[in-house]
């Protein structure tokens, strides 16, 4: 098997992350999207993030393609709400289990270091063992659960909102 990079994600990346994205739209609850993305929204959403600041995305790439990606987005619009993030996360199946979600989280994290942070969010849709241990691995920590707030395939979903302390300073 090929070596992984980790890279900050370009407009390149958005084939890619779109295939990866619409598996879980289409196959899992793990997105509450109903409706497959197009690529031109993907492309959309890479080109909302900056090279520096809060909201960044890294992508895993092997042999050229893209495999994964972890980013940080605006937790809410309010303004008082703009030293948190909300991260999200998302592998290619066949890449799961293998650590590739702690080094793109580890990369994420490293990047945002610096910034005016105080707190990332991150929601998990249960049950999902393994985002679970990933998230708490990487130091959030579980605070509750949201119960049935999303309904998808015919049935409601709870959602664990997790919370990772950064404490980061300008």
């Amino acid at each position: 098997m090929s070596e992984i990079l980790i890279r900050r994600a370009e407009l390149a990346d958005a084939p890619a992350l779109l295939d990866i994205y619409n598996h879980y739209v289409r196959e899992t609850p793990v997105t509450f999207d109903l409706e497959p993305r197009t690529l031109a929204q993907r492309q959309e959403w890479l080109a909302g993030f900056a090279p520096r600041g809060r909201y960044q995305c890294f992508v895993a790439v092997r042999d050229e393609m893209a495999v994964g990606w972890a980013s940080s987005a605006r937790f809410k619009e309010r303004q008082a709400y703009e030293t948190s993030i909300e991260t999200s996360i998302y592998l290619s199946p066949a890449e799961s289990g293998r650590g590739l979600g702690r080094r793109l989280y580890g990369a994420l994290f490293d990047a945002l270091k610096g910034e005016d942070l105080h707190r990332a969010y991150g929601g998990v849709t249960q049950p999902n063992p393994a985002s679970n241990r990933l998230h708490e691995a990487m130091g959030f920590v579980r605070q509750g659960v949201l119960p049935e707030i999303g309904r998808k395939f015919g049935r409601y979903w709870d959602v664990a909102f997790y919370v990772k302390p950064l404490g980061n300073q300008p």
